[in-house]
């Protein structure tokens, strides 16, 4: 079993930052890919961001490529994902995911899940 937890969410305005942290525990950390999903108000939780277990190789989905950047830290057990120039249409829960696959872009491939953080972005 991998635990996960998220940390970092808040409410910040349009064109602000915020940085998302996620912490590991149990299972080794680092031989797992590692996912960002968001899920907002009403709608299915979405992949948005992924890296290798190398932290190599990171992908996104297109509408935060550019403004997002995945990294991870295997020395910590935590990955971050650094969000920039933020919209009100990035709103949502954040979850932190871990897969045996790589790439892993969709749910079911991912198999450990954390709580969640809540970002919210005012215009």
């Amino acid at each position: 079993q991998v635990q996960l937890v998220e940390s970092g969410g808040g409410l910040v305005q349009a064109g602000g930052s915020l940085r998302l942290f996620c912490v590991a525990s149990g299972r080794t950390f680092s031989p797992y890919t590692m996912g960002w999903f968001g899920q907002a108000p009403g709608k299915e939780r979405e992949f948005v961001a992924g890296i290798s277990q190398s932290g190599g190789s990171p992908y996104y989905t297109e509408p935060v490529n550019g403004r997002f950047t995945i990294s991870r830290d295997n020395s910590k057990n935590t990955v971050y994902l650094q969000m920039n120039s933020l919209k009100p249409d990035d709103t949502a829960v954040y979850y932190c995911a871990a897969s045996r696959r790589l790439p892993a872009r969709t749910l079911p491939e991912y198999d450990y899940w954390g709580q969640g953080t809540q970002v919210t972005v005012s215009s």
